[in-house]
């Protein structure tokens, strides 16, 4: 085996350790991390021109197919009226044939409530899908609810809403699992090779990021196949692992069919891919007001949870029983002591054993909530990037109470000793890791920089925030003890960056790029 020394650098290893001047890579480990003086002899020597290394970035939650395809479409985070939405979609017009897609658009950039009116003011011969920013909603025009057939007599699905207006009939918002008709719609119609394309297009993007690893959150059949199609091609570097996504029917016997098929994947040799649990959306958000929370929002409205407890609570005991890990997006205080209660019933009917559960994303949740997941050994798994002050205000207008100052507060996870994961959410917000890092550094704005902070009091030290995004990130998968760190015996995943953040300052997240990416010591980028 060839033994190679990586020198001239400063390595950010994540671990005790903290620092080291070289490392050794040996069949695909590290097998040395250290000072030169005193590596071993090797057969090859890589120098890397005085640059800042880190462990691989692991995105612990994204959602592959979906970003992909968002990298493909009308884009409309910056967006910030209706009339520059508008704008953007009479330009891509030109450019598409049957259906157009677009998505991150942001609530507060629409004055009043959207609807299928203000897009068929732009584009209405064919139909426009427009994701929100969070993708828990879609903004459709009216050729959209033609083609996926929803009329005045269209029931509401279980834990979603079709908006209506005061006739009963739809105004152009679908809200939560109303979703699923136009992601139904859109999966009817994607092709294989689309698919692959979008595949094609995350791993690119991630590996021009310095992400060695990701965890999809909400997989089904056609991200199974996508990925063994990848797997086969020789087009899958990525470490992915996946949760596989459980709908809510309403009916204990469909609902645990599918936590039986999650635990015949996870058993299963699946190419390209290692489903390790199940996911479940037990609320919605905050932006749009159907996170459920445990007092009212500022308008008087509140919201049920998606999953009640007499549904969710067989589900996760058998999920738990069958060793999967259970990951479960809570937004709302509600929502995520409601997923805790369902964990520790589960721990109740299946006793002592070893598990790893997930809460999502928890941007509100109740006082005790950071301790209890740390009695318990849930992962706190959030996503800076949601913080950022570009998209804070029409979150803090929806509650508009003292829980506003709890927003995200991510020390009191650490201070409780929970296992706290970062990741990003793509494509409901950018996938560069090192714009997510800025967030979490600063509380500052990674959409727009001249925004001034937005609760600094909860910003992370450097160190602790790539921390959080590729040991902890690793561990939170189960996979803590043998990559995520630059420790001997690790799985030689590291990023090479063109500027050093711990000299320059967290400033330099937001122009720093990854020069060369590698996976199990395999150089998998180098930027041109």
């Amino acid at each position: 085996m060839t033994r190679t020394l990586y020198r001239n650098a400063r390595f950010f290893t994540a671990d005790e350790r903290q620092w080291a001047d070289v490392v050794v890579v040996e069949d695909g480990s590290f097998v040395f991390v250290g000072t030169e003086d005193d590596s071993p002899t090797c057969d090859r020597v890589v120098d890397l021109e005085g640059r800042l290394v880190l462990p691989g970035f692991t995105d612990a939650h994204t959602h592959l197919l979906l970003m992909g395809s968002s990298l493909g479409q009308v884009g409309l985070t910056d967006a910030g009226t209706l009339e520059e939405i508008q704008e953007r979609l009479r330009a891509a017009r030109a450019h598409v044939v049957d259906e157009l897609y677009g998505g991150g658009w942001l609530f507060d950039s629409i004055d009043g409530a959207p609807t299928a009116a203000m897009i068929d003011a732009a584009v209405s011969d064919i139909p426009v899908y427009l994701f929100a920013n969070d993708y828990h909603s879609c903004w459709v025009n009216s050729a959209a609810l033609a083609t996926l057939g929803i009329t005045r007599d269209t029931p509401d699905p279980i834990g979603g809403r079709i908006e209506r207006d005061a006739d009963g009939e739809a105004t152009g918002m679908l809200y939560e699992t109303a979703l699923k008709l136009a992601w139904t719609h859109r999966d009817a119609t994607t092709s294989d090779a689309q698919r692959d394309a979008d595949i094609d297009r995350v791993v690119a993007a991630y590996l021009a990021s310095g992400v060695t690893a990701a965890v999809d959150m909400a997989f089904q059949e056609n991200g199974l196949t996508a990925l063994e199609r990848a797997a086969a091609r020789g087009a899958m570097p990525l470490r992915i692992d996946a949760h596989w996504f459980i709908l809510n029917t309403g009916q204990d016997d469909e609902n645990l069919a599918q936590v039986a098929r999650a635990a015949e994947l996870a058993a299963a040799e699946n190419p390209g891919v290692r489903v390790i649990g199940i996911k479940l959306i037990v609320d919605g958000t905050i932006d749009a007001c159907t996170a459920a929370m445990g007092h009212p929002y500022a308008d008087g409205s509140n919201a049920d949870p998606i999953w009640p407890a007499e549904r969710l609570f067989p589900v996760v005991a058998a999920a738990d029983a069958a060793g999967l890990q259970i990951a479960m997006h809570a937004i709302g205080d509600a929502a995520s002591t409601l997923g805790l209660d369902a964990i520790e019933n589960a721990i109740t009917v299946n006793g002592d054993r070893p598990r790893r559960h997930r809460i999502e994303h928890l941007e509100y949740a109740a006082p005790g909530t950071a301790e209890r997941m740390s009695r318990l050994g849930v992962t706190a798994s959030m996503q800076p990037v949601h913080a950022d002050p570009a998209i804070f205000t029409n979150w803090a207008a929806q509650l508009d109470d003292d829980r506003v100052e709890r927003a995200f507060p991510w020390p009191e996870y650490e201070d409780a000793g929970a296992l706290l994961s970062f990741s990003t959410d793509a494509p409901t917000a950018p996938y560069d890791p090192l714009a997510n890092l800025y967030v979490a550094a600063t509380r500052g704005s990674a959409l727009d920089p001249s925004l001034p902070a937005t609760h600094p009091q909860y910003a992370l030290p450097l160190d602790r925030a790539i921390a959080h995004a590729t040991r902890d990130a690793a561990a939170s998968v189960g996979d803590g003890d043998w990559r995520g760190r630059i420790a001997v015996g690790h799985a030689a995943d590291f990023a090479v960056l063109d500027a050093d953040l711990f000299v320059e300052g967290a400033s330099s997240l937001l122009t720093a790029r990854v020069v060369r990416t590698f996976i199990s010591g395999s150089e998998v980028f180098a930027a041109q």
